[in-house]
């Protein structure tokens, strides 16, 4: 055999174990389960920039008011004034009403209840069908947000997908998905839930 077609030969066949090296070594180190922690759909949800909060205080209209989450967590109430929201569940932020109102009402009865979800905000982008920012009613994976973007167009890397977090105080961190084994069912782990602000990239 000709040394150099011998060469050549060897030379594809270390790539080739390179790159399922490689390929191996990039699904070890996403852990997805770490991902899945403190999923959002599992218990009550958290209250964020924008959404819209109804306050209801029995027998007592002038109390009642709907108010907009501002940019900084709070909102505003009647007699009250300023009142931390942003990050608490609705039952937590009643809890406060109560003891607030206690100083002016006596036995209160108040309800509080998230009537707009407008925090839950997140982008597709690259090469999908409909790429842009979405707004759903209901938290969604990594799937299910490329589906409302209309799927990969035919210029799309799917194997190459993949969800871009960003992190208080901290560079924005690179989560690679698996998009194309999420679909065959090899690996359902994958589809994790895409988080407000995440920002979703298929090449």
């Amino acid at each position: 055999m000709d040394p150099l077609v011998w060469l050549a030969k060897i030379g594809l066949v270390i790539l080739c174990v390179a790159g399922t090296s490689a390929c191996g070594a990039r699904e070890a180190r996403v852990d997805y389960a770490a991902w899945s922690v403190n999923d959002p759909r599992q218990g009550a949800y958290r209250i964020g920039v924008s959404d819209v909060i109804r306050v209801t205080v029995w027998k007592d209209p002038s109390l009642s008011t709907d108010t907009t989450v501002r940019p900084d967590g709070k909102i505003t109430v009647p007699l009250i004034g300023e009142l931390e929201a942003g990050g608490r569940t609705a039952a937590e932020v009643q809890e406060q009403l109560v003891r607030r109102l206690a100083a002016f009402v006596k036995d209160a009865i108040v309800t509080v209840a998230v009537v707009e979800v407008n925090s839950y905000r997140f982008t597709v982008a690259g090469n999908v069908e409909r790429p842009g920012m979405f707004t759903p009613r209901y938290y969604v994976t990594v799937s299910e947000a490329i589906a409302l973007a209309g799927g990969p167009n035919r210029f799309g890397s799917t194997d190459e997908t993949v969800v871009i977090r960003p992190r208080l105080g901290a560079p924005p961190v690179r989560i690679p998905i698996d998009y194309d084994r999420i679909l065959t069912g090899e690996r359902p782990e994958a589809d994790i839930v895409i988080r407000p602000g995440d920002t979703v990239l298929v090449p």
